[in-house]
């Protein structure tokens, strides 16, 4: 283990101090952790380290470049578009990612979201909040619509490995399951064209990558085809619904409601279209879905597989 020394660029997004390291600083010589990491200092925390741990810490090719001695990039999320991969390949700097670590806790917060829009949750809570229960007349309040998921049906867009997840929840509770087709992929005769599919659904949930064919997926025109008070979630990536066209399809009373827990920028410093306060039906969630203590728990792990791995000369999820 000589000489293998590693930088934790921005630890605390991974670890609330709630997370167990010793397997990932078994690994190596020194693991330094850093609170947070900006473009000014990156190259000077990595000089003389051989790995590089980073979340969303910019590392481009100047930086790659400017730190001989890297050979190895663990990314403890799955994306890397925070990775110049062409400059890591030049460098001879090996890549590795982390993979369906979050999928039980991105599929129960979705299911949690479609639950909260069903019942309603949100307006009941501020009635209480209100007081008007307490001036009720009779035991209960029912002012607002509230609709069961069994026998409805949802529409799934990804049925990869959170997407399949999603669906067994789902038909758990009673939901039909439909599959639909995504642009840019190969027809299939399991997958249901869009906007065959946007018609049929009473729910609607995204689960797929965010590329040059899904962006904006679900715009007015997607939106205006759901039926009339269908319900949208997104836990996959902002950008896949056109944010705007959701705001005005929640104001206009179209939509029985949505919910995200993902916005296009992140996070939003200048504001967004779904942060206005006049939307209906709408709940935020600030990107944690994937965020339970089990999940970052896993990556933690995964990051110590894939440092054992290369050092080993058979290194793991390899994205470069």
């Amino acid at each position: 283990m000589n000489n293998r020394r590693a930088v934790f660029l921005d630890h605390p997004s991974l670890d609330l101090g709630d997370l167990d390291l010793s397997g990932l600083q078994a690994c190596f010589s020194d693991l330094q952790l850093f609170e947070q990491t900006t473009a000014q200092n990156v190259i000077e925390r990595l000089q003389g380290a051989q790995v590089a741990i980073s979340n969303k810490i910019a590392l481009d090719a100047n930086t790659l470049a400017a730190c001989p001695e890297l050979k190895l990039i663990l990314v403890s999320a799955t994306g890397t578009n925070n990775v110049d991969l062409a400059a890591a390949r030049a460098h001879g700097i090996t890549v590795s990612n982390c993979q369906g670590y979050g999928t039980p806790s991105v599929a129960q917060h979705t299911l949690m979201l479609l639950l909260n829009l069903a019942t309603r949750l949100q307006d009941y809570q501020r009635d209480v909040a209100a007081g008007k229960w307490q001036a009720a007349t009779q035991f209960c309040l029912l002012d607002h619509p509230i609709v069961e998921l069994q026998g409805k049906t949802l529409g799934l867009l990804g049925h990869g490995e959170l997407g399949s997840a999603v669906a067994r929840l789902a038909e758990a509770f009673g939901m039909r399951v439909l599959l639909g087709a995504l642009p840019g992929r190969p027809a299939r005769a399991d997958r249901v064209p869009l906007d065959e599919l946007l018609a049929q659904v009473d729910a609607l949930t995204l689960h797929c990558p965010l590329n040059e064919h899904t962006r904006d997926l679900i715009g007015a025109r997607e939106l205006a085809r759901l039926k009339p008070g269908a319900l949208v979630v997104n836990t996959a990536r902002g950008g896949l619904i056109h944010e705007q066209a959701l705001a005005d399809a929640l104001r206009s009373g179209h939509l029985g409601g949505a919910a995200t827990d993902v916005l296009s920028v992140e996070p939003p410093a200048n504001g967004n279209p779904l942060l206005a306060g006049d939307i209906p039906r709408l709940i935020v969630t600030p990107h944690n879905a994937w965020g339970s203590r089990e999940a970052r728990q896993r990556i933690v792990g995964q990051l110590a597989e894939n440092a054992r791995g290369f050092f080993s000369g058979a290194p793991l999820r390899v994205v470069s």
